[in-house]
């Protein structure tokens, strides 16, 4: 899973932290909080309900200079996208295999020094009516850190949000983060996860 991206070339990496910034500045956008002084951490990508958040997402881990690899639905890497959203750090995923993904996904943090992993937590644009809570069991199994990171559409910022060391009081510890994300208004509201959690 730990492979060369575009943010391992210093060339690559300043060029399109300008082209971020000029896109965050010509569509009214912000940038808020500072990349986390830490080596490993699953970050949240919510809320998630348009594939305009994927293209603020990336342009906001290059602006705050974070290396992240990324969970992408396996059925957008089919050529010619797939190689270039490797390139960036997308991850595909098969959700039949959810499983094989956690596993694999904590054997990363185990193996390397600097990890970090972006997770959407609905897993999906459509409307759902939970939160998929694979980020919760990773974070959990490689003992590492949630950062919430969070696209407000209301305000035009986005950013990093609070940090959740999960203690395995997965209620308690998803109370914490789902109030902070009640304040964060995605593109489209009505897709918004708004109900219980849901263990798949």
């Amino acid at each position: 899973m730990h492979r060369k991206t575009v943010h391992d070339t210093s060339m690559g990496k300043s060029l399109l932290r300008w082209l971020s910034l000029i896109i965050f500045r010509f569509t009214g956008w912000k940038s808020a909080g500072k990349r986390p002084n830490l080596s490993k951490y699953v970050i949240i990508a919510a809320p998630h309900t348009s594939n305009w958040d994927f293209l603020y997402t990336l342009s906001l881990a290059f602006i705050l200079e974070i290396k992240p690899f990324i969970m992408m639905k396996a059925d957008w890497f089919r050529w010619p996208l797939g190689p270039l959203l490797r390139w960036f750090g997308a991850i595909p995923v098969d959700r039949s295999k959810s499983t094989q993904v956690a596993a694999r996904s904590i054997e990363a943090f185990h193996k390397h020094p600097r990890f970090v992993l972006l997770v959407p937590p609905a897993g999906t644009r459509s409307k759902v009516m939970y939160w998929k809570t694979g980020f919760y069991h990773i974070a959990m199994g490689a003992n590492v850190p949630i950062v919430l990171g969070y696209l407000d559409y209301r305000r035009k910022v986005g950013g990093i949000g609070p940090i959740v060391q999960p203690t395995g009081n997965m209620e308690r510890d998803m109370k914490i983060i789902r109030g902070f994300y009640a304040g964060i208004t995605a593109r489209y509201p009505d897709q918004a996860l708004s109900f219980p959690v849901s263990e798949e």
